[in-house]
């Protein structure tokens, strides 16, 4: 028998501290070992052997030494995230078999043209998955430029991150927030922060890229325009796989409605199931061909499953602490706790998005301000939370806003970022270091954060 709600909270009561250190090391070994055992770091062995290391102390801890409110504790998180992999795995084998042959022209228009359509994409298929469809077709328009870095950097910043803002199968962040009871349409009301950012990002970049392609046409003999025009006949193959995708978002808004269940969420399996079988039969019944051209392999989502494996592990101590720091159940370091205004969310929760997973950030912080209500973070708590009164869809809105956009300031702040930037640098583009692309996302970002702050937050 599941236990109340107040036995949970107890554990963000009296947790030490110090269960927060696994959940802590395990987001730096992801954002630090790239750069310094990037060779060693690239096996995804490897990566397990440090997500299990890691989340082996806090598995042990929470149910041996807090008994059965430990236990639960442990076991929604192994749910949430079987529930979390059956949708990015579903949606990342699928796309994989949709393959676009040949290529638009790489002018600023048709450039400009792929990214809007990505950032429409992105909140269907996810930001990995738009990202793993567009992202070969877009370097084949631009193959026969030489500066084409920036196409790449902004491709990175719409499609792979800003784009994703208005469902929850947009970015996984958004989706965690359904599983814990945010309405599957709820995150459309981000609209006016979605239209703004990527239009400003979309607008910035017509004009940069014609800049740059300006430039090129002098220095280069021959005319680069003429060339760049040139493309190859455009096709879709694999047309089937929107059908399993729409198969995807529907079971995703049936289980979220509760349908056949009298408006409860389905019980844990029957989502996950179909999500899995989905994928299989499109596996299945997708030409080879389709995953071959587009050099689709397991790899990055085997990635994906084993870090956040050891993330959903260690994360557990550190969400149940910060959401008694918010009610005020518990000081931290001494410290009552301090945020209370929706800009204040929008950036800690982005800042730590900038170089941490954005997901557990999202989760973390709304954890947080739930508790600021006084709602445990347990079970559906962001469905309670968000029928406490207005104050809480603003905080939440700043949550959401700021924990999808600004994964894209650094290379690690989201999945398909560095997965972008390894196909980019197989296809021959020279990619920014860690801190040459965050020159651009301080650049270009930063300012229409700022922006966003005093418009939509203050």
């Amino acid at each position: 028998m599941t236990p109340p709600a107040e036995e949970i909270a107890t554990l963000g009561r009296d947790l030490p501290l110090v269960t927060v250190l696994p959940f802590v090391l395990l987001l730096l070994a992801i954002a630090l070992l790239p750069l310094v055992a990037s060779h060693w770091w690239e096996k995804n062995r490897h990566k397990a052997i440090v997500s299990a290391l890691l989340a082996l102390p806090i598995a042990l801890y929470l149910p041996l030494v807090w008994g059965h409110p430990g236990q639960e504790a442990l076991v929604e998180k192994i749910l949430e995230y079987l529930s979390f992999i059956a949708l990015l795995g579903s949606l990342y084998v699928v796309s994989g078999g949709i393959y676009l042959q040949g290529s638009l022209s790489g002018t600023p228009p048709a450039n400009t043209a792929m990214l809007a359509i990505g950032a429409v994409l992105a909140n269907l298929i996810g930001t990995t998955g738009a990202s793993v469809v567009l992202i070969r077709p877009l370097l084949r328009a631009n193959r026969r430029r030489h500066r084409k870095a920036h196409v790449v950097i902004f491709f990175i910043f719409v499609v792979s991150n800003c784009g994703g803002l208005l469902t929850p199968l947009g970015d996984p962040p958004l989706f965690l927030g359904f599983l814990k009871g945010v309405p599957f349409g709820w995150t459309l009301r981000l609209w006016p922060q979605w239209l703004a950012v990527n239009l400003a990002l979309i607008a910035i970049f017509n004009i940069w890229d014609q800049v740059v392609l300006d430039r090129e046409e002098k220095e280069r003999p021959e005319s680069l325009l003429q060339a760049v025009m040139k493309h190859q006949r455009f096709r879709i193959h694999g047309v089937q796989n929107l059908a399993w995708l729409a198969g995807i978002v529907a079971t995703v808004v049936a289980s979220g409605r509760g349908l056949g269940h009298g408006g409860a969420p389905w019980p844990f399996g029957i989502q996950e199931g179909l999500m899995a079988a989905i994928a299989v039969a499109a596996y299945v019944l997708t030409p080879a061909v389709n995953r071959e051209k587009n050099e689709f392999t397991f790899g990055p989502i085997v990635e994906v499953a084993v870090l956040f494996a050891g993330i959903f592990a260690t994360m557990a101590p550190a969400l149940l602490i910060l959401n008694a720091w918010g009610q005020g159940g518990r000081e931290v370091f001494g410290m009552a706790f301090g945020l209370r205004h929706p800009w204040q969310f929008f950036w800690v929760s982005g800042g730590l998005s900038s170089f941490l997973d954005n997901a557990p950030t999202y989760l973390t912080f709304s954890a947080t301000a739930a508790g600021l209500a006084g709602i445990e973070a347990h079970g559906l708590f962001l469905r309670d939370y968000l029928a406490s009164g207005p104050d809480a869809a603003r905080l939440l809105a700043a949550i959401s806003t700021g924990s999808v956009l600004m994964g894209a300031n650094s290379y690690i702040g989201n999945g398909p970022n560095f997965m972008v930037k390894a196909i980019a640098e197989e296809h021959g583009v020279k990619m920014p270091s860690f801190f040459g692309y965050m020159a651009y996302s301080v650049g270009i970002l930063v300012p229409i954060f700022v922006v966003v702050t005093f418009v939509f937050f203050r």
